[in-house]
């Protein structure tokens, strides 16, 4: 559920997401100081990282970006029903895919083969109209883009007859980096030489493209040899890094935009020895507190931090307390007793002292990328610092 503030309706007191579009126009501003000769697309799948897709992108464009970047055609269909002008372009797409719908609403369709050529170009002729049309290189990934070589060649090809027909406009070239996130890690020099020459190819062929990116959040932040004409921010748009390794967002001067809390639903009074939440994987050491948190693995609190996810709670760091359940969890609260109602803050900017969404990932063994976009509709959003507040 997205919620936003002015003249909002109440939201669930239980739990609720904050997510600081002032912070997300900052990140914007920030990742274009980063890549200045190049365009900015926001990537706005999975609802926005589950930050709320339309808002977001609201504030992305407002902050800059030029261009809007979802997976599912669905998701891009989505932003022009909700008003989103520009260029927005999605990648991944299946047979029997909305190509018509897409053509029609001027999105950016990306084609990593000639079956999807195929299918765009019956749209195109249904709908009388050109489409915009982005060929997808792999150039090592190994997961979506067409092969170098003989497959490449065709699909080039085909492409171009197809332009010069007038049935579609070729507007990028573009593949996506494996291991970005490692600097140093062999694959990516690899990759930005196979980038290279697979493009001079296509240009030499009469390809001229609007844009050419092979840049995700981690390429951005620390390969200025790989921005070309576009980077493609998705994690970073939202103040988190795109590795540990490489930064804290702090490093790139990012700044998270969600924060997450709920409220404590019982606070209460255990002997030693009294066992918590299913298993009893966590007994009391001694006399005790338990608080109830009232989220679970229903609304995307990683199970896999069972015993070691943390919380903020009368201002200092609890731990998850034996396994996080479906709707709730358990802290031990080592004979605090703060009243029911009490803030607890899962993650947010780390500002006052609380976790972040690395912290959770670290707890859960996964990356902040899957913490953040795993919450669940249960949650509600709250958009803060919409237009005309938090300075954009």
């Amino acid at each position: 559920m997205t919620v936003t503030t002015e003249n909002a309706a109440p939201v669930s007191s239980r739990a609720r997401a904050d997510i600081d579009l002032a912070a997300l126009r900052a990140n914007v501003r920030a990742l274009r100081r980063t890549a200045p000769g190049a365009e900015l697309m926001a990537v706005v799948k999975s609802d926005a990282y589950g930050h709320g897709a339309v808002p977001c992108a609201r504030a992305a464009l407002d902050a800059g970006a030029t261009w809007l970047g979802t997976a599912t055609p669905e998701e891009a269909l989505a932003l022009r029903a909700a008003g989103l002008p520009g260029r927005i372009m999605c990648w991944l797409w299946t047979p029997g895919g909305p190509w018509k719908a897409a053509v029609e609403a001027d999105i950016d369709v990306s084609v990593s083969g000639m079956w999807a050529l195929e299918e765009l170009l019956a749209a195109v002729r249904e709908a009388g109209t050109p489409a915009r049309v982005q060929l997808k290189a792999d150039t090592g990934l190994g997961r979506g883009g067409c092969q170098p070589g003989d497959d490449w060649a065709a699909l080039v090809d085909a492409a171009l007859r197809a332009e010069r027909a007038g049935l579609v406009r070729i507007t990028g070239l573009w593949s996506h980096f494996a291991c970005a996130d490692e600097p140093g890690h062999p694959s990516i020099a690899a990759q930005l030489t196979r980038f290279r020459a697979m493009l001079a190819e296509a240009e030499g062929k009469g390809v001229t493209p609007e844009v050419r990116h092979i840049a995700n959040s981690p390429a951005t932040l620390t390969l200025p040899e790989a921005h070309f004409d576009l980077v493609r921010s998705g994690i970073a748009v939202y103040g988190i890094s795109p590795s540990p390794e490489i930064g804290t967002p702090a490093d790139f001067g990012l700044r998270p935009v969600m924060t997450l809390t709920a409220s404590v639903a019982l606070v209460k009074q255990v002997p030693g020895g009294h066992g918590v939440s299913y298993g009893h994987h966590y007994t009391t050491p001694g006399a005790t507190t338990l608080g109830l948190v009232p989220v679970g693995y229903a609304d995307g609190i990683p199970r896999h931090a069972s015993g070691t996810g943390p919380v903020l709670v009368g201002g200092k760091w609890r731990t998850v307390a034996g396994r996080i359940a479906m709707d709730q969890f358990v802290v031990d609260l080592g004979g605090d007793e703060p009243p029911p109602g009490a803030e607890a803050v899962l993650f947010g900017p780390g500002d006052r002292g609380e976790p972040t969404a690395e912290d959770w990932a670290q707890a859960a063994g996964t990356i902040a990328y899957e913490i953040v976009t795993r919450i669940g509709t249960r949650v509600p959003r709250v958009h803060l610092g919409g237009r005309g507040g938090g300075g954009s």
